[in-house]
């Protein structure tokens, strides 16, 4: 029996949302009432005839499909389908299937085809098809463009007056890109919609003007929006002072987003007048979803089915609002009653509560908006789909996120690698970590914070650092490097900056501080400011003042704060601690020293990152992801764990990525051990079989160059009276630094590799370097370079340095496995032992899991 695989919701290049499923042999009325509203035109470019009807015939064999060697998708809108796309096997086991779909007029051009090609190639390759095959006639160049602009190398023929097209079906980095590029604009498009409606209908606002609905209502109008404003109301004819209407289609105005403030059981309503008046999208301030239980998780998911099949997306359920400054929107839908100025920062906030208390600080502080968003229960509008948004948002140049959870941490990584790059994204998040499997533990608080800064991500760890850190990158420069200028009116000031320089990992200039004393006046300032400026040593300043004596200066002379911007413009980053007086403009000001170093510390790891080449990911030889796979089948179907031998599923896992593991056997008595040492030949290695022991020589678990049989079974008895039974025995290998890799699932970037010298000591310091898949050749390099203990490997106190390039050839495969299999949820080679002809890897983990949809992965889907 075959079982079908659950609908999904997409995105189309328009931005709004459709769902794709596979076809059922009860689609038949829908298939004939879509044939129906086909031009003549459409007909004839997919039949090559015109094709008035559908046959019974006909129409059985189209909808019935065995979902295997003949597959069909099609897309709905709403309860209509309104596309189909298949593909059919050439044959049994051939490697080839001819593909073909069709999409109502009504919907072309907002690119169904593309998604149907991705779904149809996701289903085709999980089959082992390898390659389609299609015909198409020359004048249909909608259809042409869809296969040639896919990323396929397309390979065609004309005869017969039939375009004869052929390409392989295999994901390639180029078609990765379109699909990315893709999933880019039609999410960033989809926000858009939300943040700069024509019109705004508010459902909940009481006539009384009690209440959440009401206050978002005042909020909307007292904030100057735009567009039109319709307040939805049963019974009152105005609410607030505006005309009201029973349903917002009766208002006869552009409405494109819904605010929601009625209870869950009023909602599907609510989707249904919104989805009739033309809405994009809605925002959920209501509770009572999916926080507060099974009932309220049920209207949730039903809230977003109804909205997603009416083509809108949600924000919340159990939210705060949205909000965008721009002066040609001025929209604040949103429970804070005033917003910060316009300006250049996005902010992303996951808590509503959190997000009100962020608005009211930013509006304190003067840091400018750009736009807001709060996501509350994160339905579907999620932090990576604003990130979509603001990366293409000319308006907004930094990027602020308050996660408590990462829905797709997989895909946040990706993007916040890609998007850092232009435009800086500061995350407060939340400090809950994996538990990590294996021998040892996942990343720590500090590999966490290192594996952020590595993405791009500045992580920060309290709302007032993410105030800081976004001030000075919304109002100064990157730095050029770690060098900074101090300058000041205050011993004590200077040397407490220069104190927090040292601890947050920055060099003080050569020559700094500079103490210009406590009776100069501002010019005198101005004038060591200035020569920081210039200096070419000196790459970023901070700037402390503490008050003249009261009379001690003119007001001229007093004037510390107009000293401060013409520094900054010299284009090197400007930081200041103003302990009295005027704050200065343009400058980003703290009330203490520290808070201002240690937002400059966290902006120049960026910048530095930023400036970094990033690597590429490298063509690796002696890769077969089929037999990969092959061997994780072998496992079965429920979690199992494998080490690696020759023999075993985990063995021919690593093997299929280049790894290879030294032979080993398990043995229990005696005379196995002894079976087991003839068969791999002397010297031998015996190893206590139990994980946590296969390595511990100080506890003499491992017994090394055994040369005979009377020797082994010396060890053997003595191991086992202090082990247990079990042991492995090992072919001796040449002698190497030891070295652990290890994969973990993180819950804010998915599969991590960690790299590491092996060691209880080591083990106990957490001495591991951590970074997401997948990696480049810059990722694996660094990571064999930034454990604490590296220097082992480049030759300490006179040993031969080993091969480094070796080892980050092994880091790249291990990365390229768990990126291609997605049951692999944890795995450890420990230990590694480096030397300077390359590596062996003496024991593998495996831990592979039930088979599940890694997120990220794939074709497009919500």
């Amino acid at each position: 029996m075959t079982v079908l695989t659950p609908p999904v919701d997409v995105l189309l290049s328009d931005g709004t949302t459709v769902q794709l499923r596979q076809i059922r042999p009860e689609d038949g009325p829908g298939i004939v009432a879509m044939h129906s509203r086909f031009s003549e035109r459409t007909r004839y470019l997919r039949y090559f005839s015109p094709y008035p009807r559908i046959p019974d015939r006909d129409l059985r064999r189209f909808v019935t499909v065995d979902h295997h060697d003949r597959e069909a998708f099609v897309v709905l809108v709403g309860d209509e389908i309104v596309a189909v796309g298949r593909y059919e096997r050439l044959g049994p086991q051939a490697p080839e299937a001819e593909v073909a779909f069709v999409v109502e007029d009504a919907h072309q051009g907002r690119g169904i085809g593309s998604v149907l090609l991705e779904h149809l190639a996701d289903a085709a390759r999980r089959v082992g098809v390898t390659s389609f095959v299609a015909e198409v006639l020359p004048a249909n160049g909608a259809m042409l463009r869809v296969f040639a602009d896919f990323g396929y190398q397309v390979q065609r023929q004309f005869a017969d007056g039939v375009v004869h097209l052929s390409f392989p079906i295999a994901p390639t980095e180029q078609t990765l890109q379109v699909q990315r590029g893709r999933e880019h604009r039609t999410e960033a498009r989809s926000i858009a919609r939300l943040l700069s409606p024509r019109g705004v209908a508010v459902y909940g606002a009481s006539a009384t003007g009690q209440g959440v609905g009401a206050a978002v209502l005042g909020h909307l109008r007292d904030g100057g929006f735009a567009g039109a404003v319709v307040p939805v109301h049963p019974s009152a004819s105005t609410v607030a002072g505006l005309p009201a209407y029973p349903c917002a289609a009766d208002a006869g105005l552009p409405v494109d987003l819904a605010v929601v403030a009625v209870p869950p059981e009023r909602a599907s309503a609510v989707v249904a007048d919104a989805a009739d008046a033309g809405a994009h999208g809605l925002v959920v301030i209501s509770a009572g979803f999916a926080e507060a239980g099974p009932a309220g998780a049920a209207a949730q998911r039903a809230l977003v089915r109804a909205a997603h099949a009416a083509g809108m997306r949600v924000v919340g359920p159990n939210c705060l609002g949205v909000a965008n400054t721009d002066p040609a929107v001025r929209l604040n839908a949103t429970l804070a009653p005033v917003l910060p100025a316009p300006g250049s920062v996005g902010i992303f906030s996951q808590s509503g509560a959190f997000g009100v208390a962020l608005l009211a600080q930013a509006h304190r502080r003067g840091l400018g908006l750009s736009s807001f968003v709060s996501a509350g229960n994160r339905a579907d509008v999620s932090g990576n789909d604003l990130l979509q948004y603001w990366q293409a948002d000319p308006g907004t140049d930094v990027i602020m996120l308050y996660l408590e959870t990462f829905g797709n941490p997989r895909k946040f990584a990706r993007l916040a690698r890609r998007i850092g790059r232009a435009k800086p994204v500061v995350a407060l998040a939340s400090p809950a970590r994996s538990p990590g499997v294996g021998d040892s533990p996942g990343p720590d608080t500090e590999a966490v914070a290192a594996l952020f800064a590595h993405s791009g991500v500045i992580r920060v760890d309290t709302v007032g650092e993410l105030l800081d850190v976004g001030l000075l990158l919304a109002d100064q420069p990157l730095p050029a490097g770690p060098r900074v200028g101090i300058v000041g009116n205050s011993s004590a000031l200077t040397g407490l900056a220069a104190t927090a320089c040292a601890a947050q990992g920055l060099t003080v200039a050569a020559g700094y501080p500079s103490d210009v004393g406590p009776g100069a006046g501002a010019p005198e300032f101005a004038v060591a400011l200035a020569e920081a400026a210039a200096d070419e040593g000196v790459d970023a300043l901070v700037a402390v003042f503490a008050p003249a004596l009261p009379g001690q200066l003119t007001d001229v002379d007093s004037d510390f704060a107009a000293a401060l911007p013409a520094a900054s413009a010299t284009g090197k980053p400007t930081v200041a601690t103003f302990l009295a007086g005027r704050l200065p403009a343009g400058v980003p000001a703290y009330p203490s020293v520290e808070e201002a170093v240690r937002a400059l510390a966290r902006v120049t790891t960026y910048a530095d990152w930023r400036g970094r080449d990033p690597g590429t990911l490298p063509d690796l030889a002696r890769i077969d992801p089929a037999a990969g796979t092959a061997a994780i089948r072998a496992e079965g179907a429920e979690p199992a764990v494998g080490r690696a031998g020759a023999p075993d599923p985990a063995g021919r896992l690593l093997a299929a990525y280049g790894i290879d593991v030294v032979d080993s056997a398990p043995a229990r008595t005696a005379d196995e051990v002894l079976a087991a040492a003839d068969r791999i030949g002397y010297p031998v290695a015996l190893k206590a079989a139990a994980p946590g022991l296969r390595h511990r020589l100080d506890l003499g678990a491992v017994r090394l160059d055994l040369a005979d049989p009377a020797a082994t079974r010396r060890a053997y008895a003595e191991m086992s009276a202090a082990f247990g039974a079990d042991v492995l025995v090992q072919a001796m290998v040449a002698p190497g630094v030891p070295c652990v890799v290890e994969v973990v699932e993180d819950p804010a970037f998915g599969p991590v590799v960690g790299f590491g010298l092996g060691g209880v000591a080591t083990e106990l310091l957490g001495d591991r370097a951590w970074r997401a898949v997948p990696l480049t050749d810059r990722d694996a390099l660094d990571l064999v370079d930034e454990p604490r203990a590296a220097p082992l490997l480049h030759g300490h106190r006179g040993a031969v340095p080993v091969d480094r390039a070796a080892l980050a050839d092994l880091l790249l495969r291990v990365g390229r496995l768990v990126d291609d299999q997605p049951r692999v949820r944890a795995l450890t080679l420990n230990p590694v032992l480096a030397r300077p002809d390359g590596y062996a890897v003496l024991h593998a983990t495996v831990r592979i899991g039930s088979a599940v949809l890694r997120p990220d992965t794939g074709p497009r889907r919500l």
